[in-house]
């Protein structure tokens, strides 16, 4: 977790395969820890093809029989299902916008919205932004995409950050 918090949450991130693979996995985090989910990360990129989304949208019974079998990843056949869902939906939408970057990165202007929070009390679970996202993607056919899980998502991928003020994250970006 330490790693993870000090070298990628909260980065700015605009490639669209590791937009979806941070899509999927908060997607499967729904009721489970993150941490639980990032120790899977690894086992979830072999088992879901890199998370290359046109490989996933393709799942049939038997691959998702293969996966319901996989001990490395969380078993739950909703949340594979959504995953296979999530990625035809997620190609209509870059179909749509040109990359799903431009589509996300649409719910903050384009920009890293950064807030100053002085303690883990202050940071919302969710926002206007998050809801709007959570909306859209809704009417758009995904599942496991509430605002609270969009949020998150935001935060993982850049679109947030909410590093705390004494963060050396949040020094380094002020000062760097």
């Amino acid at each position: 977790m330490i790693a993870y918090h000090d070298t990628e949450w909260g980065v700015p991130l605009h490639d669209d395969q590791k937009l979806f693979e941070f899509l999927i996995l908060e997607g499967a985090q729904a009721g489970l820890s993150w941490s639980t989910i990032l120790n899977k990360r690894e086992n979830y990129r072999k088992a879901f093809d890199q998370f290359d989304p046109k490989k996933v949208a393709l799942y049939d019974a038997l691959k998702v029989a293969q996966l319901l079998a996989d001990s490395g990843i969380v078993r739950n056949r909703l949340k594979i299902a959504v995953a296979v869902q999530n990625a035809k939906n997620f190609l209509l939408v870059r179909e749509e916008f040109g990359s799903f970057d431009a589509y996300v990165w649409g719910f903050v202007g384009g920009q890293p919205r950064k807030n100053l929070f002085r303690s883990m009390a202050e940071i919302p679970a969710r926002t206007v932004q998050s809801d709007a996202m959570s909306k859209d993607l809704l009417a758009r056919g995904f599942k496991f995409v509430g605002s609270t899980i969009c949020y998150a998502f935001m935060q993982a991928v850049g679109m947030v950050d909410d590093h705390l003020v004494e963060c050396f994250r949040q020094e380094k970006k002020e000062h760097g």
